[in-house]
């Protein structure tokens, strides 16, 4: 029987010959896998394209809520330590029960302060804060829409406003009812434009009122400033748009007695409303942790969904790899033929094709990674948005590549490790 001459023998062949001839290991696998790689570039990202894609959306998703819950918890639901608020109404994404409420709970007014500082002994410190969207104006400058609110002085200090210039308010303010006012960092940099707003008068609404401090700048928060307001005495608020209006009631309880001063204040405020032992609450009771418990939740949701979005790309993205693998298997069925005849087990065949499967996974994981880095930046760097990259997002990245490339990898591996290796040398 003549010998084929060496220079027959196809490049495949021969690399099957010298790396496969007996038990291959899982470096010589993904070696192979990576060559598959390089040989079809443009095969190869159109291939990886819905692994890169999926994994890119997964770890985005993640980065933006990661960044949200962080942000959230720094800047939006920190009340200060052992601080509450007593609203109108409370905080649910129950659309039924919310109309239900604005048709149910009466507005809470100034007085029921006065209610809950008699009867809560657990109260360090209980301020009251209504608000009004009014423009502001200084000879030719002004600003429209700006957060006007009174106050009694105690609430500087419970909501932790800091001075940047000048006094906040005083009690002989409210006493006194005065036209002044202590206004944000953003009011005093476009109305004054660098010059020094102290004892200036400054126009809001149809009444003048002195500058009398200026607060330490806050910055925004998902990209509306916190630093667009004025304060004024809540006894001068009162008197130009009236008493009757609803307010919020911000409490700071002592050290250590947080529940009991929720508990007071509740009981204080349902004595108030006259209500009986059966009926739910006609105000809301605001915590930082109701409203991180909230956010929780939505974001639970936002991710759960987005899980679910991100799931329909990754599991096409298994398909495609499946397929190009079953197209790999007819490709070179000829060298499996060789694997075969030279001693390599069915098992050795299995494992050459799942670990290339894997490989191809992973490369599109490491691909998504990298692009789900960028994207997080941008979103950090660019748009009020927060975003944070989180550490562990590769490992999940790649386990998740793993899990797919196995589970898309098992059918097109065992085709190939069935084939009869008469008939693979045969193949043409």
């Amino acid at each position: 029987m003549a010998t084929t001459p060496a220079s027959a023998v196809s490049k495949t062949e021969r690399a099957a010959r010298q790396k496969f001839g007996g038990h291959a290991g899982f470096l010589e696998y993904a070696g192979v896998a990576l060559d598959s790689l390089r040989a079809n570039k443009l095969r190869s990202f159109l291939t990886l394209f819905g692994i890169i894609i999926g994994i890119t959306s997964i770890i985005s998703v993640i980065s933006i809520i990661k960044g949200l819950d962080r942000y959230w918890k720094e800047k939006v639901s920190n009340f200060g330590p052992n601080t509450f608020v007593i609203t109108q109404f409370p905080i649910t994404t129950n659309l039924d029960k919310f109309f239900e409420m604005i048709r149910r709970n009466p507005e809470v007014h100034a007085d029921a302060a006065d209610t809950i500082r008699r009867y809560c002994t657990s109260c360090e410190a209980v301020g009251v804060e209504t608000h009004k969207q009014l423009d502001v104006r200084y000879g030719r400058q002004s600003l429209q829409g700006i957060d006007m609110s009174g106050i009694t002085p105690n609430i500087l200090d419970i909501e932790g406003y800091n001075v940047e210039s000048g006094r906040p308010l005083q009690d002989w303010d409210e006493e006194h009812s005065r036209l002044v006012a202590f206004i944000g960092a953003d009011i005093a940099e476009k109305i004054f434009a660098g010059a020094d707003p102290l004892g200036k008068n400054l126009q809001i609404g149809d009444h003048t009122y002195a500058v009398v401090g200026v607060a330490e700048k806050k910055g925004t928060v998902f990209g509306f400033s916190r630093d667009n307001f004025a304060k004024i005495p809540l006894s001068t608020f009162q008197k130009i748009y009236g008493a009757r209006r609803t307010v919020n009631i911000s409490i700071r309880g002592r050290e250590g007695g947080m529940e009991q001063a929720q508990g007071e204040s509740r009981l204080a405020m349902r004595t108030l409303h006259h209500l009986s032992y059966h009926e739910d609450d006609d105000f809301g009771l605001i915590t930082s942790e109701g409203v991180n418990e909230l956010f929780n939740n939505l974001t639970s949701v936002i991710f759960s969904v987005s899980l679910f979005v991100v799931g329909i790309s990754l599991v096409v993205g298994g398909i495609v790899i499946m397929n190009i693998m079953l197209v790999s298997v007819v490709e070179r069925t000829k060298e499996i033929g060789i694997r075969k005849a030279v001693g390599a087990r069915q098992q050795d065949v299995v494992n050459q094709f799942l670990v290339e499967s894997v490989v191809l996974c992973c490369a599109g994981g490491a691909g998504g990674i990298v692009l789900a880095w960028g994207i997080s930046w941008l979103i950090a760097s660019f748009t009020p948005l927060p975003s944070s990259f989180p550490l562990w997002a590769p490992l999940v990245a790649l386990s998740l590549s793993t899990i797919i490339g196995v589970f898309f990898g098992i059918y097109p591996a065992r085709r190939a490790g069935r084939l009869d290796p008469i008939e693979a040398l045969r193949s043409e």
